[in-house]
């Protein structure tokens, strides 16, 4: 719901596009030969002229497979300077958000702290099909726009 309402408020100029095949990458193994769906991975975040994660926290941390596919992008180098906007939303959220940042910033990723939202107790600020929080809303717009300009910034 966090990413719907991100993407169905977009800046005028800007195009998101979701990329839901993470399950279907194969386990980090930097001895073999690179498979194919890590090559797409790879070429989609070189293609993309920013990156916006979000994401829960499972077992006090970034899910498995987020963090699989960040490891195959470890030695690519597809983050590096990319500009990258995070938002964790969770019951607590700390871990998650503390270990994707440490994860990001050895990948090279360029976040600005303004591009970056650490939502606790997200059930309390969505209903069955949407955010309901305007304050919410207004952080994640903030976060979008940042991540823009920072986008922008980049390209010239």
């Amino acid at each position: 719901m966090v990413l719907n309402e991100i993407i169905h408020h977009p800046h005028p100029d800007v195009r998101f596009t979701v990329y839901d095949h993470l399950g279907t990458l194969p386990h980090f193994d930097d001895n073999a030969e690179t498979p194919l769906e890590v090559t797409r991975f790879r070429e989609a975040l070189k293609n993309a002229d920013g990156v916006l994660f979000v994401t829960p926290e499972y077992a006090f941390g970034v899910p498995g497979t987020l963090k699989n596919a960040l490891d195959w992008t470890v030695s690519s180098g597809e983050f590096v300077g990319k500009p990258t906007a995070v938002v964790v939303a969770a019951t607590g959220g700390e871990n998650a958000y503390h270990s994707l940042m440490l994860t990001l910033k050895a990948i090279s990723a360029n976040i600005s702290e303004k591009s970056t939202l650490l939502v606790s107790f997200i059930r309390s600020k969505i209903n069955d099909t949407s955010v309901k929080d305007p304050e919410l809303n207004e952080l994640l717009r903030s976060v979008t726009e940042d991540l823009i300009k920072n986008i922008t910034r980049s390209s010239v």
